[in-house]
């Protein structure tokens, strides 16, 4: 698989704090890769680390293949787009004025696609109305159109919808649709914000205590998270034989209880169960979101 960032045994300290503990992770391309984490576990320090705002205390990262110690990783840094913590954008400039200094800032030549731009983020009517009198989700909106210029193949957000109404939340999560779709960005999201992470992205990462607990792809996680009944009974492997039988797809879970991904006739598995001298004790149906997957991943609340 091509990854467009790959980290390997990165720790960061600050004093005798450790914001990463050895953590390993993989972006592929073309992804919405989702970080997640609690606040505290670690998902700001990478981003700061990854951007070249931190120097890691110890390990290495690549993006594009280019190692974090070479020289050319300041190059490979240049295809990518960031906003981190709150977007980085001048209050009393205008969207497009906006637009123009960054690309200043990037020594580009013109000032061609702006226009585009401001259309892709939706603010191509905003005139000459100030960015300190926007919503916080146009401001969203106007940082990652900032971050875009220079047109980046790899976008990093941290917490995007961070603070967002419904409606805010619906024009991002749209907006990081359409750019990976249609532009082919790779976007790396960092967020705690479950729910709207499910809506997007196509691999998780999930982080805790400084360290990659699990990666895995959005099909991996369905089949983690889908629908299933959780079956207790006296004998386990006696249930096993009864759903051999029956031809119905099963996962043990130890020796009284086990997960059922088929609809049931009780009736007929408590006669079938009795035969082999077993009894159901109890039926429960089960639906994981995303949120009790990474409550049962890292524990807590």
């Amino acid at each position: 698989m091509d990854y467009v960032m790959t980290v390997n045994s990165l720790y960061k300290s600050y004093g005798n704090f450790k914001a990463l503990c050895g953590l390993d992770m993989r972006v592929p391309k073309g992804a919405i890769y989702g970080l997640i984490g609690k606040n505290g576990a670690g998902k700001t320090t990478l981003i700061r680390i990854i951007c070249g705002l931190q120097n890691p205390t110890l390990g290495c990262y690549t993006l594009y293949g280019i190692g974090s110690h070479s020289s050319k990783i300041v190059k490979a840094r240049r295809r990518m787009g960031a906003v981190v913590e709150t977007p980085s954008i001048y209050l009393d400039m205008s969207a497009e004025e906006n637009l123009k200094e960054q690309y200043r800032v990037l020594g580009m030549p013109s000032f061609e696609g702006i226009n585009e731009l401001l259309t892709l983020v939706g603010l191509e009517n905003t005139g000459k109305k100030k960015a300190k009198n926007f919503s916080l989700g146009m401001r969203q909106r106007l940082g990652i159109a900032i971050a875009l210029c220079g047109s980046p193949d790899f976008l990093v957000l941290d917490e995007p919808v961070n603070g967002l109404d419904p409606q805010g939340i619906v024009e991002i999560r749209e907006l990081i649709l359409r750019l990976n779709r249609e532009k082919n960005i790779t976007v790396l999201i960092s967020s705690h914000i479950l729910s709207e992470l499910s809506k997007l992205a196509t691999h998780y990462g999930f982080i805790d205590g400084g360290r990659m607990v699990k990666e895995l792809s959005a099909e991996e996680l369905d089949a983690a998270c889908r629908k299933c009944m959780r079956i207790e009974v006296t004998n386990a492997p006696a249930l096993a034989r009864v759903l051999d039988g029956m031809g119905i797809e099963y996962k043990i879970l130890s020796d009284t209880e086990a997960d059922v991904f088929a609809k049931l006739n009780i009736t007929s598995l408590t006669n079938a169960l009795s035969a082999e001298g077993c009894e159901l004790v109890s039926v429960q149906e089960r639906d994981e979101s995303l949120e009790s997957y990474y409550i049962n991943l890292v524990g807590g609340n």
